[in-house]
């Protein structure tokens, strides 16, 4: 029997998840009491027990009971039950905005501030987060993606090193990406702005991608970008980093930044285990 317990942040998409999961034949169990975890266990743990497959989702509702969960995950291990913990998580600034959008109150502050819940949440989730065999940044996942990554681990059964690779273009003129982490500026490239049949068109069109890697300097600094990215990758994944951003600026981000940033994850995307999304922060605001 394969048997996943689902905790992570609130806000992070546990309940997609467990639906997901749903859907590729586990059988879900979400917020079941603490005091029933090691009885329901051990029930779906029979030799007779028809059920192949399980995910718990664990939510953190105060301090105490999620200390009662982990010690109970850790009292079961020692009994021999074999399970594995997938955490969901979130940057602050993601899980604010849900929670705002929703209008829901965070469990761990029901009378103050969402900001004030999650930082807490974090604290009491750290040594569970540590003991994780998975762990995915929800911060920048489409559903779709989500659900290919999670097809991957536990119907496909692929490797996992738990990085999600985000590449972003940007334009300079906007303002750099807060959470990116590698920033590169290809402003030294020529502006396919001031060419005026390529000027409405954006990287993602032929015409735009043609003219930008034409030049000599576009592809020299694609090949050693692409180098150093793998050679990264490996190395950022033995420290535990799960989340990585690469922003490709230019001015407008609208023309040179798109076009490279298409060329990295074209040639990233199946190199690796790790999970990678392409993502145009500002494609459709105006400029060069």
């Amino acid at each position: 029997m394969r048997f996943v317990v689902v905790t992570g942040m609130s806000g992070s998409g546990k309940s997609t998840v467990l639906k997901m999961l749903e859907d590729v034949g586990f059988y879900c169990v979400d917020n079941l009491p603490i005091s029933l975890v090691e009885k329901f266990v051990e029930l779906i743990s029979m030799p007779n027990s028809e059920v192949s497959k399980v995910a718990l989702g664990l939510d953190v509702r105060t301090d105490q009971s999620f200390e009662d969960a982990t010690r109970i995950l850790a009292q079961l291990k020692q009994k021999g039950y074999s399970f594995e913990i997938l955490f969901m998580e979130a940057d602050e600034n993601a899980l604010i905005k849900r929670y705002k959008e929703s209008r829901r109150m965070h469990p761990l502050a029901p009378d103050g501030r969402v900001e004030d819940g999650v930082r807490r949440e974090r604290q009491v989730l750290e040594n569970v987060r540590k003991s994780a065999d998975y762990v995915i940044d929800s911060t920048h996942l489409l559903t779709r993606e989500l659900k290919e990554e999670l097809g991957r681990i536990f119907v496909e059964n692929g490797e996992y090193n738990s990085l999600m690779v985000t590449v972003m273009s940007f334009g300079f003129k906007y303002g750099i990406p807060v959470d990116a982490d590698l920033v590169f500026d290809v402003r030294f490239l020529p502006n396919p702005f001031y060419i005026d049949h390529l000027k409405e068109k954006t990287g993602n069109d032929k015409e735009v991608q043609d003219y930008v890697m034409s030049f000599e300097e576009a592809e020299t600094f694609m090949a050693k970008l692409t180098d150093m990215i793998q050679f990264l990758l490996p190395n950022y994944v033995k420290e535990g980093k799960n989340s990585l951003v690469v922003a490709i600026g230019c001015t407008g981000g609208k023309h040179r930044s798109i076009t490279l940033a298409n060329e990295l994850y074209k040639r990233m995307k199946d190199q690796g285990t790790y999970g990678i999304k392409l993502y145009h922060r500002d494609v459709k605001n105006p400029g060069k």
